[in-house]
């Protein structure tokens, strides 16, 4: 019997899974099973390697050749069961050392003329590998996704026979390049100085992107709260090696990476109001990772947020918390991280001219506490920054000036600085602070305790709300350069949180 080994994922966990073959006596014709819980692109591995074999001039013996995955309880999805299936054959005509073969994770579709094509998990499968001391097999053109993982026993054979070549000394495959990794911040030629006028909003852009904060946006249409969403990534720190590579194996289970590059760039995922529940959080037969993993590092923009159904935003609850998402499916359980900075958007009535005398409908202001109450408390309150951004006057979109307007450099250098502070301090962002932590890096005095408390039982606001009044002023204290939070960094903090829904006065229930 030979053994081969390969892996399938259940969330960011690998399980190592054997592919063992063996050829018996049979009947008069050959039979080539699959067994071990193989789905239908498993199983459909036999007639593609039926046809590679024929490629290669070999033919199945009239034997009976079974393939079987183990351990057989675990499902096995994905094409990516190709190439091992293949090497296990091929290894009992003795095309192919056993021995040696052993000693790799083996991962690749494979096409009916012996082209090794890609395949999702190759980057994950790389990382698996090197921490368990494996070296990998994969597509040739997936070489320099699998380097990345910080090891150079890899193989990336285009085609079968590039991999009987190597193996029997006549064409020895080269180490894959690394990947490539910018490091610079990828802006799509846009900057926060192209945004005319709204000096409170960018002000609270920029205190979201130092502390890692959740903002939401809301005001009339055309006033630049998408505009503005798009500009924060242009102001964010780069991401860290970890976080680079952490990102890149989510991609990479996703099938979203790109071969020759990593998600050197914080993820900005941009969704439809449309997105179904399992396109925001995951799952699928595969409980493949949805858009609140595939933002993790990065920013989720939800724009015309009261547009989701009520059901899909409630999926956003508990990972805003913990960080994480589990999926549960009937055949098998994943986890992914979810560590992602919620930027949202909103009208504040379905025809968005609230509190315009002018252009807002008969219906007001009944219409907009209908429209914004499709959002629930829990979720508001889970929103560090309830910002209103004004439609802009026109004589502030034509000034010609010389009054200074600051780029997305000149912001992210601030943005840095603080971040910096931050991880110095407490070794993660504000945005995280919770608990011990909170009351030991942001300790207010006797005057600062009594004038928070006094604005919290006016407010009426929650506990969670009243932790995160200490986070943001914590932000904003890091902003300034200043070791500990003062009265006028409280104060801004609190100006940011909604009393019912700001000067609109639309009750918002639970």
């Amino acid at each position: 019997m030979i053994s081969l080994s390969s892996v399938i994922f259940n969330g960011m966990d690998a399980t190592k899974i054997d592919v063992q073959v063996q050829i018996s006596a049979g009947l008069a014709k050959p039979e080539f099973n699959i067994i071990g819980l193989a789905d239908r692109a498993v199983k459909e591995s036999a007639e593609r390697i039926r046809n590679v074999l024929s490629s290669l001039g070999l033919q199945l013996p009239p034997k009976h050749l079974t393939v079987n995955l183990s351990p057989a309880d675990v499902e096995k999805s994905g094409a990516h069961f190709d190439l091992p299936i293949l090497c296990g054959i091929l290894c009992a005509f003795n095309v192919l050392p056993e021995d040696k073969l052993s000693k790799y994770i083996i991962i690749g579709e494979v096409g009916l003329n012996g082209a090794i094509v890609k395949t999702n998990c190759v980057l994950a499968a790389s990382v698996w590998a090197n921490k368990n001391g494996y070296g990998i097999i994969c597509p040739g053109t997936q070489g320099t996704e699998a380097r990345f993982a910080g090891h150079t026993n890899i193989l990336a054979p285009h085609h079968v026979l590039d991999l009987i070549n190597h193996f029997n000394g006549k064409n020895p495959l080269p180490v894959p390049d690394m990947p490539i990794q910018s490091n610079t911040i990828k802006n799509d030629n846009i900057d926060l100085s192209e945004v005319h006028g709204q000096a409170a909003a960018k002000r609270a852009l920029e205190i979201a992107a130092a502390g890692g904060h959740a903002m939401l946006m809301i005001g009339p249409p055309g006033s630049g709260k998408t505009m503005l969403a798009s500009r924060l990534a242009t102001i964010l720190p780069e991401m860290t090696s970890e976080e680079i590579l952490e990102t890149s194996i989510i991609y990479s289970i996703a099938g979203g990476l790109d071969s020759k590059t990593l998600m050197s760039h914080r993820p900005f995922r941009s969704v439809h109001h449309t997105s179904s529940p399992v396109a925001l959080a995951g799952g699928g037969s595969d409980a493949k990772p949805g858009e609140i993993s595939l933002a993790h590092n990065g920013v989720l923009f939800l724009d015309e947020l009261p547009e989701f159904n009520r059901a899909t935003l409630e999926i956003l609850r508990q990972p805003m918390e913990s960080g994480k998402i589990m999926i549960s499916r009937a055949k098998r359980n994943a986890t992914y991280p979810a560590r992602f900075q919620l930027i949202a958007a909103m009208n504040p009535c379905p025809c968005g001219n609230l509190g315009n005398a002018a252009l807002s409908c008969s219906r007001a202001p009944r219409c907009a506490e209908a429209y914004q109450n499709k959002i629930s408390g829990p979720l508001l309150d889970r929103i560090d920054l309830h910002v209103d951004v004004d439609a802009v006057n026109p004589w502030e979109m034509n000034k010609n000036t010389n009054e200074h307007i600051e780029s997305s450099a000149t912001v992210r250098a601030r943005v840095v600085t603080a971040r910096q502070r931050q991880i110095t301090r407490q070794g993660y962002i504000n945005a995280r602070l919770d608990g011990a932590d909170l009351e030991k890096y942001v300790p207010l005095n006797v005057e600062l305790t009594n004038f928070l408390n006094t604005a919290a039982e006016k407010m009426g606001m929650s506990a969670r709300g009243y932790n995160r009044i200490k986070r943001i002023a914590r932000t904003i204290a890091d902003l300034r350069g200043a070791p500990d939070v003062e009265m006028q960094d409280l104060a801004e903090a609190i100006s940011y949180r909604p009393i019912n829904r700001g000067k609109y006065g639309i009750k918002q229930t639970n």
